[in-house]
């Protein structure tokens, strides 16, 4: 057996001997004014305990506080525990062409709400969020706590996205660093595309770090027009700037052994998304944790502290006066 507060001894044990010092040379008040004779006449049947014993079950009831604090324990040792659910970081992008309103009611809006599905879907899984445009940034780290990291997707606005292009090399190598170590290393994508160009070193650093990469499509192929921070389409030398979903990222996808669908309004393309992750990588554990055997035992202690102190307690004499 052991202790998990053992401070809590050298904290409290000695204004417990103080304390324990004084109420046994204590007296009660009552004998100190009146002589053992006129106290016998004024009592009747006390069959109350004598003082000392009342004041010693309170000091050992103390004495049994004092070791529950202590927190008693029985070790039965560490042992670690593989966890089976995937780890995946999901990614959103938040560059300017996620205004378009080629899908109700744009395209960051719909991607968000696809997210929040496919946590539904990943409830065992560890999960972590990050945006990206000219340069990714974390929103919340690994994490299983799946209602925290639905409020967090939820809180991404209109105000973060990036008029920038969107950088999909800067992505590619943040995700290297922050998969390093991951067995399998899971990437989800939800974005409408990118330059060509980006796209094909975002291939290359996927192909290199061994990256699964799981692609969710958003927009429409007929494409909407660019709007500013006003809401007003983008002009570019006279002419409305259009922005359509670029399928190339979700062939990039499927080269590195993943899959990718593209956003509808229902919800069976994300769960069909999920179960294909859950099938490539079945029986993979993601990690491991070491757990701590312990059997709490404060509560005996802390049991007979009570019934001592209930015991001390309904034990108070009763004083009347005898006839004479």
């Amino acid at each position: 057996m052991s202790f998990v507060n053992p401070q809590i001894f050298f904290i409290l044990i000695l204004p417990l001997l103080l304390f324990a010092f004084f109420i046994l040379r204590h007296k009660d008040n009552i004998t100190q004014l009146f002589s053992k004779e006129v106290l016998e006449r004024l009592s009747v049947g006390d069959d109350s305990l004598p003082l000392i014993v009342r004041n010693g079950l309170m000091l050992v009831a103390l004495l049994f506080m004092l070791i529950a604090l202590a927190r008693p324990v029985i070790d039965h040792g560490a042992k670690k525990v593989e966890l089976t659910g995937v780890s995946a970081v999901v990614t959103l992008d938040i560059s300017g062409s996620m205004r378009a309103k080629d899908i109700y009611p744009n395209r960051l809006e719909f991607a968000k709400k696809k997210i929040v599905t496919l946590l539904d879907a990943m409830l065992n899984d560890e999960v972590a969020l990050v945006a990206f445009a000219h340069l990714p940034f974390i929103l919340a780290p690994f994490s299983s706590d799946k209602a925290t990291l639905q409020q967090i997707v939820e809180g991404v606005t209109d105000k973060y996205i990036n008029m920038s292009s969107t950088n999909f090399t800067a992505l590619g190598n943040y995700m290297a660093e922050m998969l390093e170590g991951k067995k399998p290393k899971i990437l989800i994508v939800f974005s409408d595309g990118g330059e060509k160009k980006e796209l094909d070193r975002f291939a290359k650093i996927v192909k290199e770090q061994n990256i699964s990469l799981y692609v969710v499509l958003v927009g429409t192929k007929a494409g909407s027009p660019v709007l500013d921070e006003k809401g007003k389409p983008l002009n570019y030398k006279g002419s409305i700037v259009l922005t359509q979903r670029d399928d190339v990222l979700g062939e990039i996808a499927m080269q590195s052994g993943g899959a990718f669908v593209v956003a509808d309004t229902g919800s069976e393309g994300i769960k069909n998304l999920v179960a294909t992750i859950k099938a490539q990588h079945r029986g993979k554990k993601s990690g491991e944790v070491t757990i701590y055997e312990r059997e709490e035992l404060f509560y005996y202690p802390l049991a007979l502290a009570l019934l001592l102190l209930l015991f001390s307690f309904s034990s108070l004499p009763t004083r009347g006066v005898k006839n004479v």
